[in-house]
């Protein structure tokens, strides 16, 4: 992306309970989940801030930074959200947005990247996320940093945890993405899912 209004945020904080180990360094194909939406984004993005509790095996670039939750004690994703738009803020850079993406979804349509950069135009709405097939895909985001202040309030102050319900009261467009082969938003919480996902990535080099 060749301007800086949108800084580009994985969310790589979470537990992993349901998959039994971090999952981020789970490997799909040769490269690890992270590496994947890393790559993917890359393409697009000039910085990528990654949001992380645990050390990540990954190639140290330029292009990539790695910070911690700025609240402790794993609230969730809005705790990632909160951290990466302070750091935003606190950059030189002139961002006005952060896109956040999930570390455990490897075959996102990276189409949504462009239709961020033309829904920032219209900017009709503080925050936008993806919808595929009915699905409302909550981590899949497009924040602006107005919303800072608010969510810190509802993170500290309201005890607001679940991205769906705070969306749900600050007011949510989404974006609209189709597909017919395979649903690319399909996320991986359990080793089942990974063996999911070694299939499609089989089809998806063919």
């Amino acid at each position: 992306m060749n301007d800086n209004n949108i800084l580009a945020v994985i969310l790589a904080g979470g537990k992993s309970k349901r998959f039994g180990e971090d999952k981020n360094q789970a490997k799909l194909g040769s490269i690890s989940l992270i590496e994947h939406a890393i790559y993917k984004i890359r393409e697009k993005f000039k910085k990528i801030l990654i949001i992380a509790n645990n050390d990540l095996k990954i190639e140290k670039c330029n292009d990539i930074e790695i910070i911690p939750d700025h609240i402790k004690g794993n609230l969730g994703p809005l705790v990632g959200v909160l951290t990466a738009m302070k750091w935003a803020k606190q950059s030189k850079e002139n961002y006005k947005w952060i896109a956040t993406f999930p570390s455990d979804t490897p075959f996102f349509d990276i189409s949504i990247i462009e239709k961020y950069e033309k829904i920032i135009i219209k900017n009709d709405s503080p925050l936008y996320f993806v919808r595929s097939d009915d699905k409302r895909h909550n981590i899949f985001g497009l924040w602006s940093l107005e919303l800072l202040d608010i969510l810190e309030k509802d993170l500290v102050k309201n005890n607001f945890r679940k991205v769906e319900d705070w969306a749900n009261k600050i007011g949510v467009k989404t974006i609209n993405i189709k597909f017919e082969k395979f649903d690319p938003f399909l996320n991986i919480n359990t080793k089942e899912d990974l063996i999911k996902a070694e299939k499609i990535l089989k089809d998806y080099k063919k």
